[in-house]
């Protein structure tokens, strides 16, 4: 218990930390896309678009594999257990 709890004040410190850095770069990544536009290119603004859908997706993709990765694993726990129940009703084992 004493390492999840350290694991988890780890983890919301570093989430703490990260938004202050990653707002610094704001301002340059937009001036850089105005930039881009006013010169009538738009392949950062896209590559820039497609980054932070990249970034997005990753983690309900994430999130989606650990759910399904539950949930094969308590289907599995469910039908043993219902293997072992049936074994013991075959063997005359009463159970309330």
């Amino acid at each position: 218990m004493k390492k999840f709890i350290v694991a988890l004040l780890l983890v919301m410190l570093s989430i703490s930390i990260t938004p202050q850095l990653a707002q610094g770069q704001c301002a340059m990544c937009r001036a850089t896309v105005e930039n881009n536009i006013s010169n009538g290119t738009s392949r950062v603004g896209r590559g820039l678009n497609t980054g932070i859908l990249y970034l997005m997706s990753i983690p309900y993709l994430a999130f989606a594999v650990i759910a399904y990765l539950w949930y094969q694993q308590s289907k599995a726990q469910r039908a043993k257990k219902m293997m072992i129940e049936q074994r013991l009703r075959n063997a005359g084992v009463r159970f309330s």
